[in-house]
């Protein structure tokens, strides 16, 4: 006997979608995606593919497309499912009925994908952390860091879905409640990896992890990286965790970014003999592991590894990894202006590319790492097109609007 829809359960005709919704949804997701193939593919007739879009979801017609398939290999490797333009429409227009409400429920101090809490936040907050159990350096205090094994490949759709039925129920009332249900549904039982278009060679996957692939996850479990619904509802899958840390627990100092977590505390015993719960915990109620060899109990003097820099007290460094990663762009880019004068599309990508790593560090104390950096190992070649500004975080271009290339 099949399920029947969440359709069939609501006591009043339901309303549809509305188009105007779609069209918000669509400028949204047209913001940074307005050069990829799908989304020129789907500009060229947008009002009438939203209104083809909008009759699919209303219909109960609508399923998603194809993903593309590939690896990404910095700042770590990782694999990615990029969703077809039309399903990223759909999966802003889910978030913008639901974030409202998720922010409401979700606990300050749980990070990314959220407005005003990206990586930069998240730092800043571990290192106050640090500052006030320490009162100042003054007193020891100690920092566990976990991580779950797998997260995105181990989260289970089902208990998932039950979870996010049960909280629309409970707190969205308008009456397009049943179709927002019915696209939730859609999208997480979706498995993308069945039926994707692979992008590079399946060489790329060598070195990952099957923990870190969709195509070795277990059935009935994962979700792509890649699409703003999973990060969203990753963070809603963690928020019972995030209350348990918070109240049942009773840690004042906790904060996670997607899944790695943090607890600051005086005891470093008691910290220790939260292990065992916070395991038993994760397991019973969302089927989650403890990564084994991504435990840490550490004092703060000793410096704490934490999203891409190291928190010590009254600084924080950027890690060697984003050293190298920095490094290796700027070799990138002298090799291209060694062979010809750069393009016009070339100049854009370099002062983007550069710009955002120089964005990164300059929150941290970075300045002396960034003068030196350039100086040594930018080209000559790009000094002539291009010069930093005082602070030396970013890059403009010289006579920009009086030159010609």
């Amino acid at each position: 006997m099949t399920k029947p829809s969440p359709l069939q359960f609501e006591l009043f005709p339901p309303e549809p979608i509305s188009l105007a919704e779609l069209f918000e949804a669509y400028e949204n997701c047209r913001r940074h995606k307005r050069k990829t193939q799908n989304a020129m593919a789907f500009e060229l007739d947008y009002e009438h593919n939203l209104v083809d879009l909008c009759e699919e979801i209303n219909n109960g017609s609508y399923q998603p497309g194809n993903s593309i398939a590939f690896i990404v290999d910095k700042p770590v490797k990782r694999e990615i499912f990029a969703a077809d333009f039309r399903d990223r429409v759909v999966h802003h227009l889910i978030i913008n009925k639901l974030n409202e409400l998720f922010e409401k429920e979700f606990i300050a101090d749980s990070y990314s994908c959220r407005k005003g809490k990206g990586t930069h936040k998240g730092i800043e907050r571990l290192d106050r952390f640090i500052r006030q159990c320490s009162r100042n350096y003054s007193r020891d205090c100690w920092i566990l860091k976990i991580d779950i094994k797998g997260f995105f490949m181990s989260i289970d759709r089902k208990r998932l879905y039950h979870q996010l039925e049960l909280f629309v129920r409970a707190n969205y009332h308008l009456p397009d409640r049943p179709f927002l249900l019915e696209l939730c549904r859609k999208v997480i039982f979706y498995d993308p990896a069945a039926n994707c278009i692979i992008k590079g060679r399946r060489a790329n996957w060598k070195g990952l992890p099957d923990d870190k692939s969709l195509f070795h996850s277990r059935p009935g479990c994962g979700l792509p990286i890649g699409n703003l619904t999973s990060q969203v509802f990753a963070n809603f899958y963690l928020n019972i965790f995030d209350h348990f840390m918070k109240h049942t627990l009773g840690l004042r100092y906790y904060g996670r970014y997607v899944d790695d977590m943090v607890a600051v505390h005086r005891n470093k015993a008691f910290l220790n003999s939260l292990l065992p719960i916070i395991r038993v915990y994760l397991q019973r109620e969302l089927g989650l592991t403890l990564h084994p060899h991504k435990i840490f109990l550490e004092h703060y003097s000793q410096g704490v590894n934490y999203l891409g820099v190291i928190i010590k007290p009254r600084r924080i460094y950027v890690v060697n990894r984003t050293k190298g990663n920095f490094y290796s762009a700027l070799l990138t880019y002298n090799s291209i202006a060694q062979r010809h004068k750069p393009y016009h599309e070339e100049r854009a990508a370099f002062q983007s590319h550069i710009n955002s790593y120089l964005g990164l560090m300059k929150h941290y104390h970075t300045y002396t790492l960034r003068r030196s950096m350039l100086r040594k190992h930018l080209s000559p070649l790009w000094l002539r097109l291009v010069k930093p500004n005082a602070r030396i975080d970013k890059f403009t271009f010289i006579n920009r609007q009086r030159r010609r290339y």
